[in-house]
């Protein structure tokens, strides 16, 4: 299973707009990922209901994760947009 513990970059946390940033970058990376706080449950990181379920903030830790072939790639452009708190995924 590949996995990247990112620091969320975004101040609000995972909260409204970042939360729906995240959740059609998920989505769009074409692979199963899942996201959860450190020492927490993991979920399915396409779901806005679940995202905003972790209640994680800015500065927290989370993890992700996939076992899909392609994860690698697909989790470094996800761990990016977390850490940054970017608008947008990152071209590949």
């Amino acid at each position: 299973m590949a996995e990247r513990r990112v620091t969320i970059g975004w101040p609000e946390g995972l909260h409204a707009r970042p939360a729906s940033v995240f959740v059609r970058a998920a989505t769009a990376v074409g692979v199963p990922v899942t996201i959860a706080k450190e020492g927490g449950n993991p979920v399915n990181a396409a779901s806005m209901l679940a995202l905003l379920g972790l209640g994680a903030q800015g500065g927290d830790a989370v993890i992700l994760a996939s076992e899909a072939e392609g994860a690698d790639e697909a989790l470094d452009r996800l761990a990016k947009l977390v850490q940054e708190g970017l608008d947008e995924l990152p071209a590949a």
